[in-house]
């Protein structure tokens, strides 16, 4: 395969997508290269049995800026979460509310025994510590683990076994929560402002949705690149594709490789999904073990959200753990002991789909923390906007890669090409 363009860009996931957007919005040609047979990277819903799963415990918070920015949120029927979770303590189940967007639930949790009172008003604390100040601001902040900002900020360690660790450490892949404060505090600032959602038809519709506005001809799918030549790439086949700028838009790991560095290290996480009669809870909660024993960190009814998630007359349950090994043989009866004890007999009836075991789920957050002043430029011709260059999450991908694609075609258009433009494309 022999291609030209202007700007060849690596790697179809959410960062790719919006380089590759915005590149062709200022009337430059990019060519979009991936190795999977789809778009997305991470972000990805598979079909099964007429379920949808996604890979692994995804979701879409509504205040991402660059989300708001790029996205069409409602072409995307989004289903939000409720604003909270059920927490299993002891023998039963303890509601959590965002007060401020559920002030009826706040008698419901002062007697909570999610913490103490004092818990209860801190997070009010918490929560404008956290929306104070810009993104800059934020992650300019001192930084320490999340653990020790909690405890300076006085939290016991009840609400941090029952509340904080299983929440936010589900979000992290990380069962003690060893994470930046900055980290912690961005998420904390997105569940605060905005809606915890999915797409009505899964949370592939996001890649797709981008890729939907690329020129034709601009993707080409199932073509790993071996190597960064000075005019473009070398492909896995020995095709070559050449263009004035190459971008890395890869997960960590593939972009490692490339650039001949060590992956940089990684949580992973492991996903069963169950097919049930009907659905252990009728709400839109995320369901969270509070009781600090036992494989299940987190569970949740995507079906419960959005109909298109499971057949007519059938419930999808997704369960979660930390970590990425062991035997699935083996784990899974403990899984379901667990969920025996919360939720009956109902569970033999489950009947499992599908298992992700991800080693990579998401790249280490533990210190060094921090929002990229800039588009990071590796050499004259190749510059970086994956998970090596900008913070894990989905506002970052969205926004370093639009950030990249406008300095790159900036950069071009003042240089001049010798290929006839493409005309300049708007957001819908």
């Amino acid at each position: 395969m022999e291609r030209d363009a202007d700007v060849i860009i690596v790697g179809a996931g959410l960062a790719g997508l919006a380089c590759a957007l915005r590149v062709q919005r200022s009337g430059l040609r990019p060519l979009l290269v991936e190795a999977a047979d789809r778009v997305g990277g991470r972000v990805a819903t598979d079909v099964v049995d007429g379920f949808l799963l996604d890979r692994g415990f995804q979701v879409l918070q509504t205040w991402y800026p660059a989300a708001r920015r790029l996205l069409d949120y409602e072409a995307l029927e989004l289903k939000p979460f409720y604003p909270g979770a059920l927490v299993r303590i002891g023998s039963g189940f303890q509601r959590v509310s965002d007060i401020w967007r559920r002030p009826h639930r706040l008698p419901e949790m002062l007697v909570s025994p999610v913490g103490t009172l004092g818990d209860k008003l801190r997070l009010l604390a918490l929560r404008r510590r956290a929306l104070r100040g810009d993104l800059q601001a934020l992650y300019a902040r001192p930084e320490q683990s999340a653990p020790a900002l909690l405890r300076e900020l006085g939290f016991s360690e009840t609400i941090q076994a029952r509340f904080f660790r299983p929440f936010f450490a589900g979000v992290f892949f990380e069962p003690e929560l060893a994470v930046s404060s900055r980290a912690f505090e961005f998420v904390f600032r997105a569940f605060a402002l905005g809606d915890t959602a999915l797409p009505e038809r899964g949370m592939e519709q996001i890649p797709r949705q981008l890729s939907g506005r690329l020129a034709p001809d601009t993707l080409i799918l199932n073509s790993p690149v071996a190597a960064l030549l000075d005019d473009g790439v070398e492909l896995a086949d020995g095709g070559r594709l050449r263009a004035s700028a190459t971008a890395i838009a890869t997960d960590d790991a593939s972009a490692a490789q490339l650039l001949g560095r060590e992956a940089p290290p990684a949580r992973g996480t492991t996903c069963f999904y169950f097919a049930a009669p009907e659905a252990p809870f009728p709400g839109p909660e995320l369901v969270l073990n509070g009781t600090g024993a036992g494989a299940v960190n987190s569970l949740l009814c995507p079906s419960n959200l959005s109909d298109h998630y499971a057949p007519d007359g059938q419930a999808l349950i997704c369960v979660n753990r930390f970590g990425a090994d062991g035997d699935l043989d083996a784990l899974e009866p403990e899984l379901r002991a667990q969920l025996r004890d919360w939720y009956g007999a109902q569970v033999d009836d489950w009947r499992r789909l599908a298992v992700y075991q991800l080693p990579r789920a998401l790249p280490v957050q533990t210190a060094g923390v921090s929002a990229p002043p800039g588009p990071t430029r590796l050499d004259a011709r190749t510059w970086l906007c994956g998970e090596l260059a900008a913070p894990a999450s989905i506002h970052w991908a969205l926004a370093y890669g639009d950030d990249t694609g406008a300095a790159i075609a900036m950069e071009l258009r003042a240089a001049g090409t010798d290929r006839p433009p493409l005309a300049p494309t708007a957001l819908p």
